[in-house]
């Protein structure tokens, strides 16, 4: 028996990256998973992958922004498996991240449509999911947030606005909703390889971030998909409205780590040990 034996989720975003390595998790585990994508050809070729793996799945092709569509993506996953116990929230407007610059260089648009997708969204598929959770005597739910949401930067202003203000409908929705048995955390990934980021990601930058990280490698999605499939199960019964960093240890370190800050890290390219290891002013 897996842990999700006789559940039934909805992922949204799961046609590729950590949304599809969380519905497969889900489906080898014996969830029923309602694949929702905004790409449906992706969402139908998960499907086909949890098909060939004995599991049960539905595809749908949805944009969360638009709240008809949600209630739609909800009806269909009520109609074809009756009920949803799991929601996780990942579907985001990463095609906008080229565009998403600092405050006085950021096109309006831009922002308008990441909050639309990343949070209104995520709350159109919550508002639609807890009622059901309620009548069914409780549920889980995970919002994939980031660990651009837990700091500052140069660009991303709207994504990381977005799950910064995630963090926080995570922690009102466990506030709210614990009582009746629906649990809620949120996920912050750092630096996942996803196709999608390889794509976008040279070579010069991925050893960029890398330097900043504790562990020797990048992250997989199903790294991601495992403390997801972890924090949905019983195994995290006492866990909510919490924000999980899923990071390699980015965040956790004083900023001059990469560069020298911890005298056990190798000192950067054309510096000497003695410079990397002295104190910064």
């Amino acid at each position: 028996m897996g842990r999700f034996e006789g559940k039934v989720a909805v992922v949204t975003g799961a046609g590729a990256g950590i949304g599809k390595a969380c519905a497969l998790a889900i489906a080898r585990e014996g969830g029923k998973v309602v694949v929702a994508d905004i790409d449906g050809s992706a969402a139908t070729a998960c499907t086909a992958q949890i098909a060939a793996e004995a599991g049960h799945a539905l595809a749908l092709a949805i944009n969360i922004a638009e709240a008809q569509a949600v209630a739609a993506l909800f009806d269909a996953a009520e109609r074809h498996f009756s009920a949803v116990d799991l929601l996780v929230n990942n579907a985001g407007a990463m095609h906008l991240t080229p565009r998403d610059r600092a405050i006085l260089d950021l096109d309006l648009a831009v922002w308008d449509e990441t909050m639309a997708t990343n949070l209104r969204g995520t709350l159109l598929c919550c508002r639609r999911a807890i009622p059901g959770m309620i009548a069914r005597g409780g549920g889980a739910i995970v919002n994939m947030s980031s660990c651009q949401g837990l700091s500052g930067d140069t660009t991303l202003t709207s994504y990381a606005a977005s799950k910064a203000a995630m963090n926080m409908l995570s922690a009102s929705l466990a506030t709210q909703y614990g009582h009746a048995k629906i649990r809620c955390n949120a996920v912050a990934p750092g630096l996942i390889m996803t196709e999608r980021l390889l794509a976008k990601l040279d070579e010069c930058m991925q050893r960029h971030l890398r330097r900043h990280q504790l562990l020797p490698r990048v992250g997989r999605p199903e790294d991601v998909a495992a403390l997801v499939a972890f924090l949905l199960s019983d195994d995290a019964a006492f866990i909510t409205g919490q924000v999980v960093c899923i990071d390699g240890g980015m965040l956790a370190h004083v900023p001059t780590y990469a560069d020298g800050g911890n005298s056990r890290a190798a000192p950067p390219s054309g510096e000497t040990a003695e410079a990397a290891a002295s104190p910064r002013s």
